[in-house]
């Protein structure tokens, strides 16, 4: 038997834990505080039905005084009831808030590093942070509101057909007519817009931080926020959804609402003036009248019982889209743990006809793609841009698994390593590797938790770091980024490399390493690679071919296929296409700006 899904309200129960039965308690105690709330019109009426009876000896009705200290009582216990049940709704909705921000994290945490590539670590958090913050609303206050209103609104409508069923309905005819114009906002077809407004707002929260990163160039070519496509075009969708939503949607059925709703008395009126002349024949005048107070003031609750619901229905909606943004998140694909783990054997490195296709595209990004990297040699993967190199170097340390075929880390597929054992067969260097906010010991730390002070120095000697250290106040416990001193890409390429050096790791990933450097911080860094390759299995992705020369075998890699593989030599020498990318490079090497004189 299919399992039946579980409601957006028991999905966030889940994740309050053992605060849940504080979610109850408050509940509870909503009820009765919108009970008690209640209590005064009742003694309202019972003061005015005294006052009518001994009508015009108002002096004669002497609990009048009494009526009202009891409404002040009661009114007193419901406010303190209800703060006592939002306090405990609050505590469960604090503690659900950051149980998802604690699960998404942990999930996403699983998720192999390839996955960052395609969603930024900007939207999934700002997507837990949403949610969480749109689940917490609901828990802390709609849920309180709904439970007590509903309760208040069977109290009432018990309460309406007692005295009088015909003047009653007559109020609650308000109340149906404001239910069904919220449900034909809310309701049915109009469910889905919220969910495709919240997405077009995610949209334009990511094309806003891609803006924002991208002001320098705007300001430079002076262009203003019309020259950025995505983030115009992401704002008018937005726009055009909320503006859709609250002119061709809500707009009617709101004046419909809000007419009945504040204008429930006027139903009132035309009842009673149908049921005077019975009164008068009956000559119950008096209590006709007592029964029409009751009446006239319990219709003014209907606005405000119906504006809570109308407020905590709109809670809900927003809670199940953000449901939806977190399973987003959870939906995130985890790395698969083998569940008998083997060890490798060595720092072979082997790929055995290996294809890859990435998520979403039809072509394949690596096609049976063999070769070997034999432990202490240094590989180098060569070819045009988009060939496959960055990919093939990405399934070593599983940043995605292949497709088919398999990659060996010391004799054992990568799939059947513990990712934590795998994680520290390997070290990586990329061209655009990230520094914390921190101080320079702590990034570098980064890479062995446990290593000494001593140790992270020396690390950061041999990555070539000594004139950054002596250059800064603080030396190795400079703050880097935000309030902190901000570092060259050559600079802080060295630092990573430091990172590396540290991590001790006998295979090392080398992707572009000395893209951002200038000549003198390549020259350093060029340094600090021979220390961090010594007797260790590398390999390398290069476009600068000059790097590349001294590797002991070089792999052409052109459209996910191995074109070729040797030497430097001995592929210069076959004339194929390292050989024209060799020959170009020169040519580029040779280029310079020359004078019309030169020219000439």
């Amino acid at each position: 038997m299919k399992r039946k899904k579980k409601s957006d309200v028991a999905v966030l129960l889940d994740y309050a834990g053992s605060r849940r039965g504080l979610t109850f308690l408050g509940l509870a105690l909503s009820a009765v505080s919108m009970l008690l709330s209640m209590a005064p019109y009742i003694c309202i009426w019972l003061a005015a039905r005294d006052l009518i009876a001994v009508a015009p000896e108002w002096t004669q009705a002497q609990n009048v005084s009494g009526y009202g200290w009891t409404a002040f009582a009661f009114a007193v216990g419901g406010i303190v009831l209800y703060f006592a049940g939002l306090m405990c709704t609050h505590l469960a909705a604090f503690r659900t808030a950051s149980n998802i921000r604690k699960r998404g994290v942990a999930h996403v945490m699983k998720a192999p590093l390839g996955y960052f590539d395609s969603n930024a670590s900007g939207l999934i958090r700002g997507r837990l942070d949403a949610a969480a913050a749109d689940t917490e609303t609901l828990l802390a206050h709609n849920l309180a509101d709904i439970v007590g209103t509903v309760v208040m609104f069977v109290a009432m409508l018990a309460m309406m057909l007692v005295f009088d069923w015909r003047m009653g309905a007559a109020c609650l005819l308000a109340a149906v007519i404001s239910v069904i114009a919220m449900f034909s906002m809310m309701g049915g077809k109009n469910a889905e817009l919220m969910a495709e407004y919240q997405a077009a707002q995610d949209r334009m929260t990511k094309a806003g931080t891609e803006y924002v990163r991208g002001i320098p160039v705007v300001k430079i070519f002076q262009q203003t926020v019309y020259s950025f496509k995505a983030f115009q075009e992401a704002i008018e969708d937005y726009s055009n959804k909320a503006e859709h939503y609250q002119a061709d949607v809500c707009r009617v059925p709101q004046a419909v609402n809000l007419t009945f709703t504040e204008g429930a008395f006027v139903f009132l009126v035309p009842a009673a003036l149908f049921l005077a002349p019975g009164a008068l024949s009956e000559g119950d005048l008096a209590g006709f009248v007592t029964d029409f107070v009751f009446y006239a003031v319990f219709s003014a609750i209907i606005s405000t019982a119906l504006a809570k619901i109308m407020f905590a229905s709109s809670g809900i909606m927003l809670a199940s889209t953000a449901l939806g943004r977190i399973d987003q998140v959870m939906e995130a694909p985890a790395m698969k743990v083998p569940a008998h783990p083997q060890t490798p054997h060595g720092n072979k490195v082997e790929f055995k006809d290996v294809s890859f296709t990435y998520s979403g595209s039809e072509t394949p990004a690596l096609s049976h793609v063999s070769f070997t990297v034999q432990p202490g040699q240094t590989v180098a993967l060569v070819g045009p841009s988009g060939g496959g190199k960055t990919t093939a170097a990405s399934l070593i340390p599983r940043f995605w698994d292949a497709t088919s075929g398999a990659v060996e880390v010391g004799g054992t597929d990568v799939t059947r390593i513990d990712p934590h054992v795998l994680m520290d067969q390997v070290a990586f260097v990329f061209q655009n590797d990230h520094l914390f906010k921190a101080s320079i010991l702590e990034n570098v730390r980064a890479a062995r938790p446990e290593a000494t002070r001593e140790q992270v120095t020396e690390a950061l000697m041999a990555a070539q770091c000594r004139d950054i250290l002596d250059k800064l106040p603080d030396g190795i416990d400079t703050q880097i980024g935000t309030e902190g001193t901000y570092l060259s890409g050559g600079e802080q390429q060295r630092i990573t490399l430091a990172r590396a050096i540290l991590k001790d790791a006998p295979i090392v990933v080398l992707d572009e390493a000395t893209a951002f450097a200038d000549p003198e911080n390549e020259v350093l860094i060029q340094k600090a690679f021979a220390v961090l390759t010594k007797g260790r299995t590398v390999i390398m992705i290069a476009h600068r071919l000059s790097t590349v020369v001294g590797a002991d075998r070089i792999i052409v890699l052109e459209e996910g296929h191995v074109a070729e593989q040797g030497t430097h030599e001995e592929l210069n020498a076959a004339g194929g296409l390292y050989a024209r990318m060799w020959a170009d490079y020169n040519r580029a090497v040779q280029w310079k700006i020359t004078s019309e004189k030169e020219a000439e």
